[in-house]
């Protein structure tokens, strides 16, 4: 008996000692463990705390949880293990009323505060302004983007398919789209094609284009609090060259965009390259020709 007793509570020393310096890392000052080793920085945008936030909480009690749960299944085999010189079957139980409800009870809570602080952030990064700074109506296509400025009646040049060398060496030349730090910012998102998804990595937010319907959700509202270049890809496999459907973003200073814009306008790219250009089955399809001239 006092050998069990030394035993179990040797276990439970170890358990815990384990567990402190699993607490620690995940509280650790490190930068990339405070942001769960997500890409880019906290304040990229307004809306990237918020999943920051909720990833690196949900595992602290995902640890948590995994940590009790097996510490509870160490401790019966090692508690309620066969004693070397017992005989017969211990007492059989067919159900334990109280246990079941815990075991029913639990989870449903565990899973009801997940849901709860999720469709909360959810709700948050899904409000629309009710009169946007700047918005940018956003053409994926195969295998690039269209990107058009609405408000100031300007767009990029058409987008052009990026080709990666044998390294996986991002080209010079992407489309690139400009925003400016600070204001409130749509996009409005679209497909010329098949469906796409619009991802930029660092803001850590992604949303599904589809072609030819006025789904739900079609936007993404942020407001960009870092100025800086960042990566942009389609998340959705839309094709043979799907890898290959790059883009940039530059987020940079009020003045900054407004040059930028300045300059669109003064080599001839202005209005919207709209529907026109859509390659889409359930609209009339574009002539040869213009399926030749247009990237």
């Amino acid at each position: 008996m006092n050998t069990t007793r030394r035993n179990t509570s040797r276990w439970r020393r170890t358990a815990a000692l384990s567990f402190i310096p699993a607490v620690m890392a995940l509280t650790s000052c490190s930068a990339e463990v405070q942001r769960g080793w997500l890409p880019g920085e906290r304040d990229t945008t307004d809306h990237t705390p918020l999943v920051t936030d909720l990833w690196v909480n949900s595992w602290i009690a995902a640890v948590i949880i995994g940590a009790i749960t097996w510490g509870l299944i160490l401790w019966c085999i090692i508690a309620y293990r066969r004693k070397k010189n017992t005989v017969g079957f211990p007492r059989q139980m067919s159900y334990n009323l109280p246990l079941e409800v815990f075991y029913l009870s639990v989870p449903l809570m565990i899973v009801g505060v997940l849901f709860v602080f999720t469709d909360r952030d959810q709700r948050a990064m899904d409000d629309r302004f009710s009169d946007p700074d700047v918005v940018i109506d956003v053409r994926g296509k195969q295998w690039s983007w269209d990107f058009n400025y609405v408000k100031e009646d300007a767009h990029e040049d058409p987008g052009v398919q990026a080709h990666l060398d044998g390294n996986w060496g991002a080209p010079d030349r992407l489309p690139t789209l400009y925003l400016p730090v600070g204001k409130k910012v749509e996009l409005q998102l679209n497909s010329r094609d098949v469906q796409h998804s619009f991802w930029v990595v660092e803001f850590l937010q992604k949303r599904d284009l589809y072609p030819g319907k006025n789904q739900y959700n079609r936007y993404i509202n942020i407001i960009p609090t870092r100025t800086g270049e960042f990566t942009g890809k389609c998340a959705e496999l839309c094709g043979e060259y799907h890898s290959e459907m790059l883009f940039k973003v530059r987020v940079v200073s009020e003045q900054e965009y407004n040059s930028h814009i300045a300059d669109l306008r003064a080599k001839g790219n202005t209005g919207i390259r709209g529907d026109e250009f859509d390659r889409n089955p359930a609209r009339p399809a574009l002539e040869p020709a213009q399926q030749r001239t247009e990237p």
